[in-house]
């Protein structure tokens, strides 16, 4: 999976792919291997090298997440190109359909609203876990859960679309 992410006003690109419990991370033009782990809730362990970092990611400003790793913290905002076409920045709440999709491939534990219900920015939408993490999807915006895609239990891919906000 291709990805943008944006740090202290850089563009950086990352690719990830998963192979058993290893993950491969490019950044740039560095490669890594890592095994990670979210032990608690936005709590995760990257194992480097026999190094074990402890990264504490939490939501951040302007949709942003605010992540602290040892004595260093900073905010950073990690976008798929694909989904970014016709997106302005800078709208609190865009006009239109907003579609949930799945960062990574994986199983979804939970749905967290059914179709018809009014939801709000922020809101959860449906918990999907990938590489032993349990990962919320939010509501990008203010509107009613038009479509329900993903039931509990069902296998995603990544980019598949779970949820239709209206």
């Amino acid at each position: 999976m291709k990805l943008q992410a944006d740090l202290n006003n850089e563009k950086h690109n990352i690719e990830i792919r998963r192979e058993g419990d290893k993950v491969f991370a490019t950044v740039n033009d560095r490669s890594y291997e890592l095994e990670a782990s979210e032990p608690e809730p936005n709590v995760f362990l990257l194992k480097h090298e026999g190094r074990i970092y402890e990264v504490y990611v939490s939501a951040g400003m302007a949709g942003a997440s605010h992540v602290r790793l040892g004595a260093t913290e900073f905010e950073i905002s990690v976008h798929d190109p694909k989904r970014l076409r016709g997106s302005g920045s800078g709208h609190e709440q865009g006009e239109g359909l907003a579609e949930i999709m799945t960062a990574m491939p994986g199983k979804v534990v939970r749905v967290l609203v059914e179709a018809g219900a009014e939801v709000k920015k922020g809101d959860g939408i449906i918990v999907v876990e990938a590489m032993k993490m349990q990962n919320e999807i939010k509501s990008p915006k203010d509107g009613i859960a038009k479509e329900i895609r993903a039931s509990v239990g069902s296998t995603v891919n990544a980019g598949e679309i779970l949820a239709v906000i209206e």
